[in-house]
């Protein structure tokens, strides 16, 4: 989280959010990256508490992630559900000390458990469940309407990452490639069956897993995409995390794998976009853009450590050449 978002969180404003939905004291905090997230309870049940600053998202883009949210819930998608408070309200709101907002939703807790890269459940079952939960949540939302009166989730090009001069300013063909993909990108064709709302940021952090079926939650990243962007982020996160430092044959060799079992379970419940396959290195491309987007804002040259800095240089390099973090032939 930015220093200028942590010095406005206080122990008075955590105190007033649990109040709001009748939670109890004891809390365990999760993350705070982009969201304050924590687990808490209610009579001994565990649920989900995040708390956002507005610089982060507005009350419209929250509203329209929980409705969204909700009705792949009432479809029978493993995901989670948002209550409301003791003001019947999905969004409590509390102004801060600069007169900026922090914003609070409660949420359901899914089943299971995280899996690791490293684990020996990171196999091709669970490549399976993760292709059946991201081509279910695909097949349900081609027949979602937005609440009357909601504005719409960002489309994918109002990101503001993706305005990346405004990170690294003197970085110019950073820049200039970023600009060159983002015009190649809109002259992707859309249409009901390639194009919708996505999570986009469905990587095994974001779910977890009961040994059978994916349990997705952290909607905050969805926005109007191309479905095959939610099938890229899956192999990016996994090669990412799990093959930065192998060869160029055993990525390649691991995406074939992964998209193989991935598919297999998408297609159990909705058909692949057309074109998905020669797509899928722009999106790995255009995740490259935003990550190293976001660890610019979110973490000043001295919090770097040396693994990080690494990180961002291989993100660095794939940038200024326009290589994926695969080819898949």
């Amino acid at each position: 989280m930015e220093n200028a978002v942590e010095i406005l969180f206080t122990e008075k404003i955590l105190k007033f959010f649990l109040e709001s939905f009748r939670l109890e004291s004891e809390i365990k905090k999760l993350g705070d990256f982009e969201n304050y997230v924590f687990e808490v309870y209610r009579e001994e049940q565990p649920y989900i508490l995040r708390i956002t600053h507005s610089s982060h998202r507005s009350a419209d883009e929250i509203l329209a992630e929980l409705d969204w949210m909700n009705y792949l819930y009432d479809q029978n998608v493993n995901c989670p559900t948002a209550f409301k408070s003791t003001k019947n309200q999905l969004i409590e709101v509390l102004p801060a000390g600069d007169g900026s907002l922090f914003y609070a939703c409660l949420f359901s807790k899914v089943n299971g458990y995280p899996v690791k890269i490293n684990s020996t459940e990171f196999n091709d079952q669970l490549f399976t469940a993760w292709g059946k939960a991201i081509g279910q949540m695909h097949s349900v939302t081609k027949n979602y309407q937005p609440s009357e009166r909601l504005k719409l989730r960002p489309s994918w090009e109002e990101e503001e990452l993706l305005n990346i001069e405004a990170y690294v300013p003197n970085e110019m063909e950073i820049i200039n490639n970023t600009k060159l993909l983002i015009s190649e990108l809109k002259s992707l064709p859309r249409s009901k069956e390639n194009f919708g709302l996505i999570h986009s940021d469905i990587h095994s952090g974001n779910f977890f897993y009961d040994g059978e079926s994916v349990h997705v939650f952290d909607f905050d990243d969805c926005s109007y995409h191309w479905y095959a962007s939610d099938i890229a982020i899956p192999l990016y996160y996994s090669i990412f995390y799990g093959y930065q430092s192998a060869s160029v044959g055993e990525r390649e060799q691991f995406a074939i794998k992964f998209l193989t079992q991935f598919i297999e379970g998408y297609e159990k419940y909705n058909e692949l976009p057309e074109g998905w396959k020669e797509q899928l290195p722009l999106f790995f491309k255009l995740r490259d853009i935003t990550l190293y987007a976001v660890l610019h804002k979110k973490i000043l040259p001295e919090g770097r450590d040396e693994n990080l800095n690494q990180m961002l240089e291989a993100l660095k390099w794939r940038i200024i050449n326009k290589e994926p973090i695969v080819r898949l032939g």
